[in-house]
């Protein structure tokens, strides 16, 4: 069971990825600089690792690092779904990172005022 502290931080960061829009991205340091933890880019991909414990769908696909690779991709089954998932979605991607990655950024500091 996870630490109270640590729970409440994982249901901070699934309400925000929840609000990620259909056909963008966002990076878990942006996640974690508008929870306030500027240093916490690693504890938002744990959270997005433990996602399937949050009670409604996270979109954890449209949660990359900060030059738009998809480094979390290792947690999807079959190796290919996260992409393929972005790729749906209008996402353009080439060797696993994001070829419009600032086209399709959603940064949650500027767009959650």
């Amino acid at each position: 069971m996870m630490p109270k502290h640590e729970n409440d931080f994982f249901s901070r960061v699934y309400q925000v990825a929840e609000l990620i829009p259909h056909g963008r991205v966002t990076s878990y340091g942006a996640i974690a600089n508008y929870l306030g933890s500027y240093r916490g880019a690693r504890m938002v991909g744990w959270a997005m690792n433990k996602c399937s414990s949050w009670p409604r769908f996270v979109p954890a696909h449209r949660v990359v690092n900060s030059k738009g690779i998809l480094t979390g991709k290792h947690h999807f089954p079959g190796g290919e779904t996260m992409k393929e998932l972005l790729e749906n979605e209008g996402v353009k991607i080439e060797e696993n990172q994001i070829t419009n990655f600032d086209e399709v950024f959603w940064n949650p500091a500027t767009e959650l005022l």
